[in-house]
């Protein structure tokens, strides 16, 4: 079983149990979709917009606010030796709750579906995909997240 860790650390948004069942529905449905063959574990952060702009600037040297941010611990191949208590630690997001709320806005859907989408995209960064290395890369990744987020909403989500 996946070990997905979620953590709250802004107070400007609602954190509900439906988000929490967002964003490990998300991860799961990602893992499946690219046939992960190990357990992992993935931990999930949600911050605000100086949080997430903090950490924007200080690793990736861009001093503005993002939707959200990846922390891969995993680069391409890895052996057993990598696994932790029989999982492996693939990586860290991290979610500006703020953001996704503006965005979910202008798209005009809920919070939630955009966390989701969040989590979709950040979940394929760990997995090593990039959609700004190339645009063949970036075709591919989006694609990828498109074909996970229609599977995602078939579901029976509220």
């Amino acid at each position: 079983m996946h070990r997905i860790y979620i953590k709250n650390e802004q107070d400007k948004e609602g954190y509900t149990p439906a988000m929490r069942s967002f964003i490990r529905a998300a991860i799961i449905e990602t893992l499946s979709y690219e046939q992960f063959p190990d357990e992992c574990e993935i931990s999930v952060t949600l911050t605000d917009n100086a949080g997430i702009k903090a950490l924007n600037s200080q690793y990736r040297g861009k001093d503005k606010e993002t939707d959200v941010l990846s922390f891969p611990l995993i680069d391409g191949e890895y052996t057993d030796d990598d696994l932790v208590d029989g999982c492996l630690p693939v990586g860290d997001i991290v979610i500006s709750l703020e953001k996704a709320r503006e965005q979910a806005t202008e798209l005009g859907h809920g919070i939630n579906e955009e966390v989701a989408f969040l989590c979709v995209h950040s979940t394929l960064h760990l997995l090593g995909y990039d959609h700004e290395t190339s645009p063949e890369d970036e075709q591919d990744m989006f694609s990828r997240q498109n074909e996970i987020m229609k599977k995602f909403r078939k579901q029976d989500r509220k």
